[in-house]
């Protein structure tokens, strides 16, 4: 008799069907809302990523040596890059040039004359892309195919990086540290693309340089696009460092990092 009820009731069990208690669900349900209503970290930002990066990303050098390092961008094309070239190299300065690799196919002899004349070289994507708006193997692409063309030419990958825009992410930063690259930004801004003239470019720069700074000038420009006013300007620049006792130096120089 007792073995048939105990038949029975696990009979019952198993015909009654399972429930989670209301109040087990209603905590569930409630856990589950706070994790996804909880906020998204907002992205560091570039001084942010400077700061968490010391070492590989960079806005400018030691603050303690009376360096400064001049930088240009979109290099090269075959107007305004070759006048830079002559001015450099009359006032025995050398630079640091972020080339873009499909100028490098389109103006191969003027790439190699700034490797000729001993300036140092940073790899400014292929296409000047927003790297901010690419995904993981576009980005990727960009640098790799750059570094492929710049190799051609000089028998080496550049360490140095400089996102157009100056924009870039920390997922983008780490992947670039992974492959022992250097991200070097800028604290002087010329904002010579603007197509200002002489006067303007030459005050962007002379009143706010101080040891260490990386200013940023452009060699290259797109369809239209005017540095007559950077050109014209690169000479007293120069001169005016020279009188305040600055040494002109390559980025490899200032930051103490390898080119390659």
């Amino acid at each position: 008799m007792k073995h048939s009820l105990l038949s029975i009731f696990v009979l019952f069990l198993l015909m009654v069907p399972f429930s989670v208690p209301t109040y087990v669900k209603a905590k569930t349900t409630s856990f589950v809302h706070e994790l996804s209503a909880e906020p998204k970290k907002d992205p560091l930002s570039l001084s942010e990523l400077n700061n968490k990066y010391q070492n590989t990303f960079f806005l400018y050098g030691s603050k303690t040596k009376r360096e400064i390092a001049l930088t240009f961008d979109d290099a090269p094309d075959n107007i305004f890059t070759p006048q830079i070239l002559d001015i450099l190299k009359q006032k025995g300065v050398k630079a640091t040039f972020f080339v873009v690799g499909y100028r490098i196919e389109e103006h191969p002899d003027i790439f190699k004359r700034i490797i000729r004349e001993g300036h140092a070289l940073g790899n400014h994507s292929y296409n000047h892309a927003n790297f901010s708006k690419l995904s993981d193997t576009e980005f990727r692409n960009q640098i790799i195919k750059t570094d492929t063309i710049i190799k051609q030419y000089t028998g080496y990958i550049p360490r140095m990086i400089r996102p157009p825009y100056g924009n870039i992410n920390e997922e983008q930063l780490q992947w670039l540290k992974l492959h022992n690259k250097k991200i070097v930004n800028w604290n002087v801004d010329s904002l010579d693309w603007k197509g200002l003239d002489e006067d303007q470019v030459a005050s962007n720069v002379l009143l706010h340089v101080k040891p260490g700074a990386i200013i940023l000038q452009h060699s290259g420009t797109g369809t239209g696009g005017d540095l007559s006013g950077t050109v014209k300007s690169l000479p007293k620049i120069i001169d005016e460092l020279n009188k305040e006792k600055y040494h002109l130096v390559t980025i490899p120089k200032l930051l103490n990092i390898p080119a390659k």
